[in-house]
């Protein structure tokens, strides 16, 4: 019986003119039923084209047997069957590690997470007022949408004496529930932003301290249920005593 579909080595045995007549013929009558095949047979073909006009000058040179398009094909399939095997194998493995080798990869990615680093992101991503979930310049406003989101949080202090407005909020999350970013304005358009969440796995309670990172600042601590972080401009000074005044109040 005839085979209606050829074989990935016929259609290269094709493309070399090694096929018996009869199987050739069979071959272009599938080819002409299947398009896209033909297209593909057909690039096969040019690539053939260019390689022996490219080799033209060798004619006289015994055939070497490595420059057979065929066999050259099918080392280049046999290498990418070797690469997907051992993708698989990587594959299986992980899956087999199950739980503890997710956790190993967990503790190797938190143990370089510098303290309160999601604060800092949070600021770069949504201290911008088009990004915030509420416009608020009324802190009593503030408080309220607080209050929704935090059930055991302290009252938001008035930082008007330090020279900032409240402008919104964004309410955001992490692995250990609900997370919020506050944003203050002073006059000249500068802004800082308060960030609370609760304590975390990897970082439950934060012990009271401040790093740089490039122009950000981020000073933390905690206070009664949650993590605390105001993220401000490295060179901004008044910043201190706002922290030294929100870590009493809240």
């Amino acid at each position: 019986m005839t085979r209606l579909i050829p074989t990935e080595d016929e259609l290269h045995a094709y493309v070399d003119d090694c096929l018996a007549p009869a199987r050739r013929a069979a071959v272009e009558a599938w080819l002409a039923a299947n398009p896209q095949e033909a297209a593909r047979i057909e690039a096969w073909q040019a690539d053939a084209r260019r390689l022996r006009a490219a080799l033209a000058g060798f004619g006289e040179r015994p055939l070497d047997p490595g420059l057979a398009l065929a066999p050259l094909r099918k080392r280049l399939r046999q290498r990418r069957q070797r690469r997907l095997a051992a993708a698989a194998v990587l594959l299986l493995a992980v899956g087999l590690g199950g739980l503890g080798g997710w956790q190993a990869r967990e503790a190797t990615l938190f143990a370089g997470m510098l303290p309160m680093a999601d604060a800092v992101q949070a600021h770069r991503i949504f201290a911008q007022a088009s990004a915030l979930d509420i416009q608020a310049s009324d802190p009593a406003r503030l408080q309220a949408w607080l209050g929704r989101h935090f059930n055991r949080v302290g009252q938001l202090p008035d930082l008007t004496g330090f020279g900032f407005q409240p402008v919104g909020a964004r309410l955001l999350s992490n692995e250990a529930g609900p997370a919020a970013l506050l944003v203050f304005e002073d006059g000249q358009g500068k802004r800082i932003s308060l960030f609370l969440r609760s304590p975390g796995e990897h970082f439950e309670r934060m012990p009271t301290g401040q790093r740089t990172e490039g122009q950000l600042a981020a000073r933390y601590w905690s206070h009664g249920d949650y993590n605390f972080a105001l993220v401000s401009a490295a060179d901004d000074a008044r910043v201190e005593p706002l922290r030294k005044a929100l870590g009493v109040s809240l």
